[in-house]
This record gives structure tokens, C-alpha cells and sequence, in this order.
């Protein structure tokens, strides 16, 4: 039982940092070891959390210290305080930045390792993550194969923005596997494929970047609903995380509307875009984008009890305290769903599954 409102709970979104390519070493061939050692190449050097950005690290943290290198820094700074359940464990790894193909999926099997035996094999609460290559979709449906096997990994995550909109068709292969292996498909914040950030080309600042990045959580679910994805793949599952939830409800109004009049374009769509979202679209609480006393209405217009899960975003800096990262709802179902409930049915946690 957790802390927080007497619920079980669920930590839809907790980090783990890989600190530089020699922590992968063990994992990696002696080929990139030496490629490593005896060259500039260090692993994907882009993040989209800078170190000096107050977003990317809490100011209780150290970042010198290496919180968040370890089972042990999870376990003190959100999973015992916050008594969950279960947490979700995101591997921030920017593969995609990686254009040797060879390299991104040397680095990306690396990094699921590190995970599988460093943090699952320790922490019975967590599940993970598989990072895949996110520029060579053939390459990541091989390591989302071979991630399978090991029920503790459930979910594949790829960076919001992306090359192509994950919709498109040279995706399905990837959403097929997902799909098969009964996986949900992340798609996180960030993404460094090489493209501009935004829909008219580059920024002059992070503040910009970070801002607008709803627009590219928009972009993805229109792709996913208007390619016909969720009538090809009936049982994908996703879920956004980092991308506030906020728009939500004015999207999907745009969405339905523009829809009906132009529906002729895409036969295949068969139901109201916003039916696919609330059958299909999961998104993570943080970060908590709407003023606290105008929650409840913006809660009411997304229209479901369905659509969002609790998240710290740990160690990011989205909320002062984990209180003020639980939803301003009365104690009840809808709460209990938020905190643990769609989670666990998400991600098919104690064998629950919608």
C-alpha cells in the first residue's frame, strides 16, 4: 500500500542513467570497446535533459553524485518514500542519435542488458523498458525480439520525435512486434534524430524546444489514428509520457471535427479519432500542465477515467514535492484509477489487461 491517499500505486515514469558508454562495457564487444578507447566516439552524446536545465534534475540532487546510477538511489528517493507498487523504468539512452547502424544496435542491446541485470534482476518493483535503434525500425524489431523474452520488460520506447511519424507504414513492422509480444509502445520526450524540434525549424533556446514539445505527442497521435494504426493493430497499446495532458481535450475536439469534414481521405477510419485516443492513448501525469483549481474541468473534458497515469518524471524537476505530483481529486475510483488502475491494466500488471 502506498503513502499517498492509502492507494496502491504505480509509477508510470521513473529514469535510469546510463553515466557514459564504460558502464556498458561489460555488455559491449571488444570491437566498441575499442572503438570507445581509441576514438572520440562516446555514445549518444545528445540528451533532452541538459545538465543545467532546472527541468532535468531535481535541486535536491546532486548530479556530480550519480543519482539515479543505481538501484539503490531509486529506492531511497521515490520508491520507498512513495511505497509503490510498481514502476515503469525509462532508459533515457539516445540511440537514435547514432547514425552507424551497427553502433546504435551494439549500444542499444548494451543498454538493455544493463538494465535487465542491474536494475530488474535487483528491484522486484521495476519493469522495463527496451530501447531499440530509433533510426533503423529493421533493427529495432530484432531487439524488441529478443527483449521479449523476458517478461520483465514491457513496454518499447521511442523518442516523440522522430524521423517519420510512427504511423507510417515503414513502422508497422515494429508496431507488429509490439503488438505480438503483448508490449506497450512509449513514446517519451525528446527524440534527436538529426531533425529540427519544431514544425518551422530550429529554436533559438531550450525553453522553446521544451515548450512546444506537446506538438510533437500531437503529431504522433494523429499519425497513429489517420494511418489507421489502431484498426490494423486493434490490441497496440500507448502510452505518452512527458507530454502534459492539458491539450488533450481541445485536440481532440480539433481532431473530430476536421475529421468528419474530411474523412474521405482516410476510408479506413472508421470511428471519431477521439474514440481511437480514449480506447488506445494512455499519458503520464507529469508533467502536471493546469493549474491545480482548473484540473477537475480539463479532467472532465478529456472525457474518460481511462486516460491517465501517475508519474513522477524521477529525477526530472516537475513538482516540488511527490504530493503535489497526485492529481487534485477527491479520495474514489477515478483517483484510484489515476494512481495505480490504468497502469496496472496498461501494462498487464498482476494480470490485469484492457
Amino acid at each position: 500500500m502506498s503513502a499517498l491517499n492509502g492507494t496502491a500505486v504505480i509509477d508510470a515514469d521513473v529514469h535510469a542513467l546510463v553515466p557514459s558508454i564504460e558502464r556498458l562495457f561489460p555488455w559491449l564487444d571488444a570491437h566498441w570497446q575499442e572503438v570507445a578507447q581509441t576514438t572520440q566516439f562516446r555514445g549518444p552524446t545528445d540528451t533532452p535533459y541538459p545538465p543545467s536545465a532546472a527541468t532535468s534534475m531535481r535541486p535536491d540532487l546532486d548530479p556530480a553524485a550519480g543519482v539515479a546510477e543505481t538501484v539503490e538511489d531509486l529506492r531511497a528517493h521515490v520508491l520507498d518514500p512513495t511505497g509503490v507498487e510498481a514502476a515503469i523504468l525509462v532508459c533515457a539512452y539516445a540511440t537514435e542519435a547514432i547514425k552507424n547502424p551497427d553502433a546504435a544496435a551494439a549500444l542499444s542491446t548494451a543498454a538493455n542488458s544493463w538494465v535487465a541485470e542491474q536494475w530488474l534482476a535487483s528491484e522486484p518493483r521495476l519493469h522495463g523498458s527496451i530501447v531499440v535503434p530509433g533510426l533503423h525500425p529493421t533493427l529495432a524489431v530484432e531487439e524488441i525480439e529478443r527483449c521479449a523474452e523476458n517478461p520483465r520488460f514491457v513496454q518499447v520506447v521511442l523518442p516523440v520525435r522522430s524521423f517519420a511519424p510512427y504511423g507510417n507504414r515503414i513502422w508497422w513492422p515494429l508496431l507488429d512486434v509490439v503488438t505480438r509480444h503483448g508490449l506497450v509502445l512509449n513514446l517519451h520526450f525528446g527524440g534527436a534524430s538529426g531533425d529540427p524540434p519544431t514544425s518551422v525549424g530550429w529554436p533559438s533556446t531550450y525553453l522553446e524546444e521544451y515548450v512546444d514539445m506537446p506538438s510533437a505527442f500531437q503529431t504522433q497521435i494523429m499519425s497513429l489514428v489517420a494511418e489507421g494504426a489502431f484498426d490494423r493493430f486493434p490490441d497496440l497499446r500507448v502510452l505518452c509520457s512527458e507530454s502534459g495532458f492539458a491539450w488533450l481535450p481541445s485536440f481532440m475536439w480539433r481532431f473530430d471535427r476536421l475529421w468528419h469534414a474530411l474523412r474521405r481521405e482516410m476510408p479506413w477510419v472508421r470511428r471519431a479519432p477521439s474514440a481511437y485516443i480514449r480506447d488506445h492513448i494512455r499519458v503520464t501525469t507529469q508533467p502536471f500542465d493546469v493549474p491545480v483549481d482548473e484540473f477537475p474541468r480539463v479532467y472532465d473534458h478529456i472525457g474518460s477515467d481511462e486516460l491517465l497515469c501517475y508519474a513522477t518524471d524521477y529525477p526530472h524537476w516537475q513538482s516540488e514535492t511527490v504530493a503535489a505530483a497526485v492529481p487534485p481529486l477527491p479520495e474514489g475510483p477515478a483517483l484510484q484509477a489515476i494512481l495505480g488502475g490504468n497502469a496496472r491494466r496498461l501494462f498487464g500488471l498482476g494480470g490485469e489487461r484492457n
